[in-house]
């Protein structure tokens, strides 16, 4: 399947940098939210984006301009009806996504494929909530997505091959990495991240050692690029 056209429900931190990585391998997408403000944020996110590319010579101006040019905007589930993709990237509430999927069924062209963002919501249970369940998958990016190089591509359970093929294929085309994965809980990202977070809390909350230094055992002994506390808060503790 040839995907030409893209469209982006959400336009937040994930939102907006799946829109920017499209829009830089030359395709067309457009950021649907239902926030006119959180779309010109978005926007400014992603032009700010671009100009640090620029001013570090790892960007033309020219394919700075060719980039935002390919990038639409909208306010209506209506602008999916030209997509061949659609990836949700709402926030992580089970029903609400089932509810946004719902919709998506019913406006998006038959031949689209509808993905999700989530890092642990069930693909099954999202393609359960539309008559396509065979073209609904997972496309988990991570933060920051212009940044980091996986894409878990998560099988449901009536997920088909050729959707699979496709969304892998789109992954490698924007310069990505695509890891397939099956449909459970946390998939494979947060299955074996989050206990390791876990296990570093209880590290500090036991008195095993202070923050810096779990931090820096993990930084220094395990090579990771990033103390599991400070991943922690940067994904988000409040």
């Amino acid at each position: 399947m040839d995907i030409t056209r893209v469209a982006i429900i959400g336009a937040g931190t994930m939102g907006n940098g799946i829109t920017q990585v499209l829009a830089q391998a030359g395709i067309v997408v457009t950021m649907i939210d239902q926030s006119e403000d959180q779309l010109s944020a978005g926007l400014s996110t992603i032009e700010r984006n671009l100009n640090r590319a620029v001013d570090r010579n790892r960007m033309s101006e020219d394919d700075k301009g060719l980039t935002l040019s390919l990038i639409e905007t909208a306010t209506q589930y209506d602008a999916v009806r030209a997509a061949d993709l659609v990836i949700e990237a709402i926030s992580e509430i089970a029903e609400l996504k089932r509810e946004v999927f719902q919709r998506l069924d019913e406006l998006a062209p038959e031949h689209a494929i509808l993905a999700s963002n989530t890092s642990s919501i069930s693909i099954t249970m999202l393609g359960a909530a539309t008559r396509r369940s065979e073209r609904v998958v997972g496309m988990h990016f991570f933060n920051p997505v212009p940044v980091m190089q996986l894409v878990e591509v998560v099988r449901g359970v009536s997920t088909s091959d050729q959707t699979v093929a496709a969304v892998s294929s789109l992954t490698e085309r924007i310069g990505k990495r695509s890891v397939e994965v099956n449909d459970y809980p946390g998939f494979v990202s947060n299955r074996v991240l989050l206990p390791m977070i876990n296990e570093a809390i209880f590290c500090l909350m036991e008195g095993v050692a202070t923050r810096e230094s779990i931090d820096d055992v993990m930084k220094l002994g395990m090579n990771h690029p990033m103390g599991p506390l400070a991943l922690a808060d940067l994904i988000g503790l409040d």
